[in-house]
C-alpha cells in the first residue's frame, strides 16, 4: 500500500504548482483524501481535504482562494493546484487517505488519516 506525492519543486513569489498523489497496492477510491503540509520547524497542518465522492471540501483558510484540491477515482489519484503561492506556503507537502466513507465526517485532524505519502518539498522564494 502506497501513495506517492509529486509535483513539487522551487517557485518564486506568485507562481503555481500542481501537486498530485497516487495510490498503488490498493484502491482509495471510497476513502476521504486531504493534503497536509509541514513548514521548517513547525508541526503538520492540513491544507485541504477532499471526501470520496468529491461532494464536500475543506480549505485552511491561509489557502482559501488560491488552492484548489480534486480527485480522479478513476484512476486513484489526488491534486492540489496550487496558484498565487506565497513563501509562507513554503513546507513539505504531505497527501493521505482516511478510511472514513462518510460525506459529513470530513476530517482535517492529521490523527484521523491513516494512510500516508512520503512528502514532496514546495518552496516559494520571494
Amino acid at each position: 500500500v502506497q501513495l506517492q506525492a509529486s509535483g513539487g519543486g522551487s517557485v518564486q513569489t506568485g507562481g503555481s504548482l500542481r501537486l498530485s498523489c497516487a495510490a498503488s497496492g490498493r484502491t482509495f477510491r471510497t476513502y476521504h483524501w486531504g493534503w497536509f503540509r509541514q513548514p521548517p520547524g513547525k508541526e503538520r497542518e492540513i491544507v485541504a481535504a477532499i471526501s470520496w465522492g468529491g461532494g464536500r471540501l475543506f480549505y485552511a483558510d491561509s489557502v482559501k482562494g488560491r488552492f484548489t484540491i480534486s480527485r480522479d477515482n478513476a484512476k486513484d489519484t489526488l491534486f492540489l493546484q496550487m496558484n498565487v503561492l506565497k513563501p509562507e506556503d513554503t513546507a513539505v507537502y504531505y497527501c493521505a487517505a482516511d478510511q472514513e466513507t462518510t460525506d459529513w465526517r470530513l476530517s482535517s485532524l492529521t490523527s484521523d488519516y491513516e494512510y500516508w505519502g512520503q512528502g514532496t518539498l514546495v518552496t516559494v522564494s520571494s
